[in-house]
């Protein structure tokens, strides 16, 4: 009888998951529950305690709008609270306005499904051809690295390349193209860790410069507030090219729920909504949140957009520049609204969350395998509808604890600076 001693690489990465989620939750950080009966989109209630949260993804806070809320109430009105019958057989009439409104957003034909991850297991198998090869940025989201896993079976081509380097890009682009037909490099418009964005000018010169060069973006947490129409990141930094396929979320700053791809033309379209087996065998967006998204989209397709896009932005530069007054380990300075401040260690990360509880304000930790092992950090994620007050006053607390926190770890600065691999700033300030 075979004896297996040890942990296969699979069951020691599970072990290591499971512990680190176990921890977090005997710690009180994670698996929580808000108690509020009334949410006001600046803060929740947990463990009998009122916390401003920064843990929420809705950047322009229109998930607390009345017209969304209305939007749900009279399509659940009209149609109840679900439509059970596959979208390639019927759906109800809602779903058509909403595309016809997010086409108009993106002025390109799109898509709809339930979530992003079903666009992505929908779009990729069909997308990719069998003399095709896949080139990752390191950092893509994880649902995109779990629809390339469907392609095992047909042994297609996958490389990864470290995040953000066009050099290493171009270069696979051409060790590649002599040898399959398209080649499709997959990033994210906005990084939803780091809140770093994809170099999109430079993406597209290489979309301009190699014929077999195909990208398909993935800007969920760059929806809303950026571009035009609040159509994203990476649509505000280029034109839609003919070689791109965008993937986007409706789940987060846009305030309602679904999946958009939006195609260069009707054709390819039509082929994806044919064929996409999520289209066919999944069920469809509950009427209420269809509802939703509309009132959303055309809040978008007004000048109201431009002005809350600017309401957030105000804020994004607030928080940069208190980072910067305070000097804070802020690992990128950009314009979205999600900051990390770089703690290194996973201890200082755990320790941190729970002191900024206590001063009463609550977001979420970042530590393996969300990132490397001592990549650990605060992830903030900051709304329209926080005040600069709020603002000022999580900085100000991280500020507070964090030098305490530093040394009861044994680390300093310049060890977090080194394990992320960027000089500090403010060494040549203090010298």
């Amino acid at each position: 009888m075979i004896q297996h001693d040890t942990k296969s690489k699979h069951e020691q990465m599970l072990e290591i998951v499971n512990n680190t989620a176990n921890s977090s939750r005997e710690l009180g950080i994670i698996h929580l529950s808000d108690e509020n009966e009334l949410l006001d989109g600046r803060h929740i209630k947990v463990k009998g305690q009122e916390l401003v949260n920064f843990g929420t993804c809705g950047y322009m806070g229109l998930e607390m709008d009345d017209r969304l809320k209305q939007g749900v109430i009279d399509a659940v009105q009209k149609y109840g609270t679900g439509f059970a019958s596959t979208r390639a057989y019927v759906t109800v009439r809602l779903y058509e306005e909403l595309e016809n409104l997010l086409a108009k957003i993106f002025e390109k034909p799109v898509v709809l499904l339930a979530n992003v991850t079903l666009s992505h297991i929908s779009n990729i198998p069909i997308m990719i051809g069998d003399q095709d090869a896949i080139i990752l940025d390191t950092q893509v989201h994880d649902s995109v690295q779990t629809a390339v896993q469907l392609l095992k079976s047909r042994n297609i081509h996958v490389e990864v390349i470290r995040h953000n380097r066009m050099d290493l890009l171009e270069e696979k682009i051409i060790e590649l193209k002599g040898k399959y037909k398209k080649i499709w490099y997959m990033p994210d418009g906005v990084y939803s860790m780091f809140g770093d964005c994809a170099p999109m000018t430079e993406i597209c010169q290489l979309l301009d410069k190699h014929e077999q060069f195909h990208l398909y973006v993935d800007d969920t947490h760059g929806m809303s507030f950026a571009g035009k129409n609040g159509a994203g990141y990476a649509l505000s930094q280029v034109p839609f090219h003919d070689k791109m396929i965008l993937v986007t979320s409706l789940n987060k700053a846009f305030g309602a729920s679904g999946g958009v791809t939006v195609f260069p033309n009707e054709k390819m379209r039509d082929l994806f909504r044919n064929c996409g087996r999520p289209f066919i065998f999944s069920g469809p967006i509950p009427p209420p949140m269809l509802g939703a998204s509309i009132a959303s989209a055309k809040i978008h397709l007004t000048p109201e957009i431009t002005v809350m896009q600017q309401q957030l932005n105000d804020r994004v530069n607030y928080v940069n520049q208190l980072c910067k007054e305070m000097e804070l380990p802020l690992m990128w300075e950009n314009s979205t609204p999600i900051f990390f401040i770089a703690v290194s260690k996973p201890i200082v990360a755990y320790s941190m969350v729970k002191k900024l509880i206590n001063r009463g304000y609550f977001f979420n930790l970042s530590v393996f395998p969300s990132v490397a092992i001592n990549n650990a950090g605060l992830r903030i994620p900051i709304s329209r509808n926080h005040t600069f007050e709020d603002l000022k006053g999580l900085i100000s607390g991280i500020a507070a604890e964090l030098p305490e926190t530093f040394e009861e770890a044994g680390i300093t600065m310049n060890d977090v600076y080194k394990a992320f691999k960027k000089p500090n700033p403010y060494v040549k300030k203090h010298a």
